[in-house]
């Protein structure tokens, strides 16, 4: 398996069956165009297998920390390092672009999930909930 960053919109339309929806590109440029942003895929071969993707954050009084926004691993290839392995390089970045931390959103009941961050080095600290906001038609705020 290799790790390598991604680097063009090329690059995320192969990998496009490993995250929820299809690829835009103009999406898909602007991420890449995006100060603070930074997505790494693994390859078994030429193949893409799995990937992550993360986003500095920053304020005025906490600094910069690496939020980890997603990661997805073809199921062929899941139980086998592919997701621990892509949380650890991202991790890594976050270390040398002098982030105090690295967090994750993860549902209480996904326990895969769970179990990768921890296998990575993460910890549960077991006090956090996800509050949203959805904007767009047929959403109460979405003026629809």
């Amino acid at each position: 398996m290799e790790l390598r960053r991604a680097a063009t919109v090329l690059e995320l339309t192969a990998a496009e069956y490993l995250f929820d929806g299809p690829v835009r590109p103009e999406w898909a440029r602007r991420f890449l165009e995006a100060g603070g942003h930074h997505l790494f895929l693994a390859y078994e071969g030429e193949v893409p297998v799995g990937f992550v993707s993360g986003v500095e954050t920053v304020h005025p009084d906490k600094g910069t920390e690496m939020f980890l926004y997603e990661l997805g691993v073809a199921e062929p290839f899941r139980r086998r390092g592919v997701g621990r392995a892509l949380v650890r390089e991202l991790a890594a970045l976050a270390r040398e672009r002098g982030c105090h931390g690295m967090w994750v959103g993860v549902d209480t009941g996904n326990d895969v999930a769970l179990a990768t961050y921890r296998s990575a080095g993460g910890k549960d600290d077991g006090m956090c909930a996800v509050v949203t906001w959805e904007f767009g038609p047929g959403s109460a705020e979405g003026g629809g």
